[in-house]
């Protein structure tokens, strides 16, 4: 059970409502994560609306698909139900199994690095670093990173507060 209530989108403020019916026009869901965010715009514009707009960056960079395996691997390294059951879907949504799929070597290598700074950020290796440098440049190593950062903040939250996981349909 989560530890804090999701904020009901129909008796919400007006504020609310707005930054709802902005998020929702943009293409995106309001979920349980979202609910909770939304006790506070601010809280919700930082992590959700900085993700959203990071994400596209990191997108335009390396490719929707690298980006999902990559932010997959993190949820999944950091063992967030919340995050990783989006993830699933999402992949399971063009037909991709992750325990079986062949990834690019670009991908396996960001798959690889997702999973290194969700585990243990104070010790990425010298070695892995340096392969990221020959696959990657320095800006896309900034967004690339800075979007892991971002994933593992959205994990957290989910995590520290039991945010509810929604349902694979």
């Amino acid at each position: 059970m989560s530890r804090i209530t999701e904020i009901d989108i129909n008796q919400a403020s007006t504020d609310v409502q707005k930054v709802v019916a902005d998020h929702i026009a943009g293409g995106h869901r309001i979920t349980s994560e979202k609910r909770t965010l939304l006790h506070n715009i601010i809280a919700f514009q930082a992590l959700e609306e900085s993700s959203y707009t990071l994400d596209g960056e990191l997108q335009r960079l390396i490719g929707k698909r690298a980006a999902d395996f990559y932010e997959y691997a993190i949820s999944l390294e950091n063992d967030c139900l919340v995050c990783s059951t989006y993830f699933t879907k999402l992949l399971q949504e063009n037909g991709i199994d992750f325990d079986t799929f062949n990834f690019t070597d670009r991908e396996q290598l960001l798959i690889e690095y997702g999973r290194a700074i969700a585990k243990d950020p104070k010790h990425v290796s010298d070695e892995l670093f340096e392969r990221m440098k020959q696959k990657f440049n320095e800006e896309e190593i900034v967004v690339i990173t800075t979007m892991g950062v971002l994933m593992i903040a959205n994990n957290y939250l989910n995590d520290i507060l039991q945010v509810e996981a929604e349902e694979i349909v």
